[in-house]
């Protein structure tokens, strides 16, 4: 099992700038991806960033890109996002999810590929 607890959000203007952190604790040697996703009342849930465990490999989704940075410090078992220029439609409550060694990088962007998930922190921007 791994527990994953995120923290950061806030209540931030446009254009202002915020860093979420998930930290993870279990069975992290066997983490292959991290992910954020977000979710805002009456939709589904959307894709922001993904990033290997191992490796340098990321993925944004089109709305975040070049504005969202996702990294990791693999000895502190966290990954963080980055979030800058932010826009009051960026506002939702925002998850990290770990995907184990068994999944593959190519369907980071589905959350059923993910198998833990956090309670999830509140973002606001206001315009």
């Amino acid at each position: 099992q791994v527990q994953l607890v995120e923290s950061g959000g806030g209540l931030v203007q446009a254009g202002g700038s915020l860093r979420l952190s998930c930290a993870a604790s279990g069975r992290t040697s066997d983490m292959y991806r991290m992910g954020w996703f977000r979710l805002v009342p009456g939709k589904e849930r959307e894709f922001v960033a993904a990033i290997r465990w191992s490796g340098f490999v990321t993925n944004y989704a089109d709305a975040v890109k070049g504005r969202f940075t996702i990294s990791r410090h693999n000895a502190k078992n966290t990954v963080y996002l980055q979030m800058n220029s932010l826009k009051p439609e960026d506002t939702a409550v925002y998850y990290c999810a770990a995907a184990m060694k068994y999944r593959t990088w190519r369907d980071g962007s589905v959350p059923d590929t993910y198998d833990y998930w956090g309670q999830g922190t509140q973002v606001t921007v206001s315009s």
